[in-house]
């Protein structure tokens, strides 16, 4: 039986999180969860909440404001042999474990040969649209992605983000979680039994035969609702949910794409160097002659983040944009 046909319930995103980090640490005594406030108080946006009181301070462990520090620290306990979660409460403050991730995390197995892994993944969060300024809302997933030795989950919905964070708890390798927090109260079906979702497995969250619109974490759903718009002017629209920039499953996206004839790439990050550029390449290298218009993309603006929502709002991805994306493109 398949993650898709299990019986389900409806929870949320946050919920997802936190029973897939639950049901790991009762799986497996070497899964711990590191991070600022993730004990007694559950996270800042909850997604720790009951784990300190089941598996204890020993398992359930709240860093100080040292984000280098405690990631250093998880990046030595998977060499030696344990699974740890370490969630940053920004994605933002990543920037401060670089030298842990990029040069320590990602290169460790190669350059032993394969005798130490570094089974270490790292939650951490992603997103504008809540007011958070410049220092708190960037979608920086696009410079991990871009690192040899790192995997990179981006999930859209609870289901996703419950079977991805399992398989990334058990994978060998460091994977880096995000979640952007605009969904963390996004609710969705979610199978009651254990499932796994595969790193590197795209999903077509929506058939059509028109357009492809290759999607990722919260700009899947908008998507899902320019295809509704597109659909009422008889445009159907197929909805491609990335779900890993890396291992990438190009397969999936490059036959949507030769299928419809036309692709945009629409995603939160800033545009310049960013994932909708290399997203955009594979179409084009890889279905160029299927294809009757340019591969577009869609992403923020590149500017820093305003805090006024008055500014804000303008440099994210809308359902207009895409919507009048799809238009140019069609003619």
């Amino acid at each position: 039986m398949t993650a898709a046909t299990k019986p389900t319930r409806e929870i949320s995103f946050r919920e997802a999180i936190c029973e897939a980090m639950a049901e790991e640490m009762r799986r497996d005594e070497s899964v711990i969860l590191i991070g600022e406030d993730v004990g007694k108080s559950g996270g800042i946006f909850k997604c720790s909440e009951g784990l300190w009181a089941e598996f204890g301070s020993n398992r359930v462990i709240d860093a100080p404001i040292a984000e280098e520090g405690y990631v250093g620290l998880s990046v030595g306990a998977a060499m030696t042999g344990m699974r740890p979660i370490a969630e940053l409460m920004f994605g933002d403050f990543a920037l401060l474990t670089m030298d842990q991730l990029v040069n320590q995390a990602a290169k460790i197995r190669y350059m032993t040969g394969g005798q130490c892994k570094v089974s270490l993944t790292v939650r951490l969060s992603m997103g504008a649209g809540r007011s958070s300024a410049a220092q708190h809302s960037q979608s920086l997933h696009a410079l991990f992605a871009h690192i040899p030795g790192l995997k990179v989950a981006i999930p859209s919905c609870p289901r996703d983000a419950k079977g991805l964070l399992k398989s990334a708890i058990r994978e060998d390798n460091p994977v880096l979680f995000f979640e952007d927090k605009m969904m963390y109260n996004d609710v969705g079906e979610v199978p009651e039994q254990e499932y796994l979702i595969p790193l590197g497995q795209a999903d077509i969250k929506r058939s059509g035969s028109d357009v492809t619109l290759v999607a990722t974490s919260s700009m899947v759903g908008l998507s899902l609702a320019a295809a509704k718009v597109l659909a009422a002017e008889g445009i159907e629209a197929e909805v491609v949910d990335v779900r890993c920039l890396y291992p990438l499953d190009a397969d999936t996206i490059v036959a949507s794409a030769k299928k419809t004839g036309y692709a945009i790439v629409i995603d939160e990050g800033a545009a310049r160097y960013g994932i909708t550029g290399e997203l955009a390449s594979v179409i084009q290298e890889r279905a160029f002659d299927w294809l009757d218009g340019p591969v577009l993309r869609i992403a923020a603006a590149d500017v820093p983040i305003p805090f006024s929502p008055v500014l804000e709002l303008p440099t994210i991805p809308d359902v207009d944009r895409v919507v009048d994306a799809v238009r140019s493109l069609r003619g």
